[in-house]
């Protein structure tokens, strides 16, 4: 598998990086690259990983605000209203989608579950209370739906395609019927959410309000349960076995635990400044191994990359590899690919 990190910064660069697993032989393969044959709290590199720079470009004309990646296509959102479409494959930019009036807050990938590396549809939130829709083959404007009256925070797409779910500046928590293009109702939230997320799927869905998790039926809206967070949180993730990661102020990395309603792991120094952007790498339905790997990038410029496996061993696990950007990070997106 090629796996690849995307994060953007308040400098206006979009950052690329490759994640290599190092090739070691003989006695270092199998003791570690100290020699030891124990785990070693010393070294930043423990599994041999490593985070090769691809290319750092100016994408837009202020801060970027928000990234996705799916396949071989990237695309990042600016402040400067335009949403600016990278190839992977190629590492360069390939064009640009300028319909919406305001900043690009929220970014989404959609493709089938059986080609999770082709994008089918991107979904694009912003400022301006709209949601567009984009054929990615090319890339074609097919519709823009008005969501929300004082800006979109953030949205989601449902597995299945047929749905998509957003919440606004102004409070409200909408879904929308992605058939026929129209929005199915909005209902307004006691207090405004800044994150939504489908779990992989779609069964249930997550709300992130300051502080405060709640995971939702997706069906019906109904309230599962909610966990309070000590610092506002950021950013999140959910991966497989029910866990939802979370990146928050304090630099921690968090796992809630939705099956038992527990917090299951915490990082407690996994970054030094907030954490403000968070994904998993690799899926099954990608033909690979099952995603083990989650990425952190922090507002001082520092992207992390972990092994979830190492988590909840009564150790505070250190990074896979790691890589230093010198900028204020905004977002981060990652995607795998299977090798030919």
């Amino acid at each position: 598998m090629k796996t690849t990190l995307l994060a953007g910064s308040y400098e206006r660069f979009v950052w690329g990086f490759d994640l290599k697993t190092l090739k070691l032989s003989g006695k270092n393969h199998a003791e570690g690259e100290g020699g030891t044959g124990e785990w070693d709290e010393k070294k930043v590199n423990p599994r041999s990983h490593s985070l090769t720079p691809l290319f750092s470009y100016p994408s837009h004309n202020s801060s970027v605000r928000s990234v996705a990646a799916c396949g071989s296509v990237a695309v990042t959102g600016g402040s400067d209203d335009t949403i600016k479409i990278f190839d992977l494959s190629s590492l360069s930019e390939i064009g640009s989608l300028i319909h919406h009036t305001g900043v690009i807050t929220s970014l989404a990938f959609f493709s089938l579950t059986s080609s999770p590396s082709v994008p089918l549809n991107l979904f694009s939130g912003s400022t301006d209370g709209t949601i567009n829709i984009y054929d990615t083959d090319p890339f074609v404007h097919l519709k823009s739906m008005k969501a929300h009256k004082r800006g979109v925070n953030d949205l989601t797409v449902h597995p299945s395609g047929r749905l998509a779910l957003s919440v606004g500046h102004d409070s409200c928590i909408c879904m929308f019927n992605l058939i026929n293009g129209r929005r199915r109702f909005n209902c307004r939230l006691q207090k405004e959410s800044e994150i939504i997320q489908y779990d992989s799927k779609g069964e249930t869905f997550f709300m992130v309000a300051g502080q405060t998790i709640s995971l939702h039926n997706a069906e019906d809206a109904k309230l599962i349960g909610s966990i309070e967070n000590p610092n506002r949180v950021l950013c999140v993730a959910p991966a497989e076995g029910g866990l939802l990661f979370m990146g928050s102020e304090d630099g921690k990395l968090r796992a809630w635990d939705t099956t038992a309603g527990t917090m299951a792991y915490c990082i407690d120094d996994a970054h030094a400044a907030r954490v403000k952007g968070l994904t998993i790498l690799g899926s099954k339905g990608e033909g690979g191994d099952p995603s083990y790997m989650v990425a952190t990038a922090s507002s001082d410029g520092i992207v992390k990359v972990w092994d979830m496996r190492m988590f909840g061993n009564g150790q505070q696990p250190l990074p896979l590899a790691q890589a230093e950007t010198k900028s204020r990070l905004t977002c981060l997106a990652g995607c795998s690919v299977r090798k030919i």
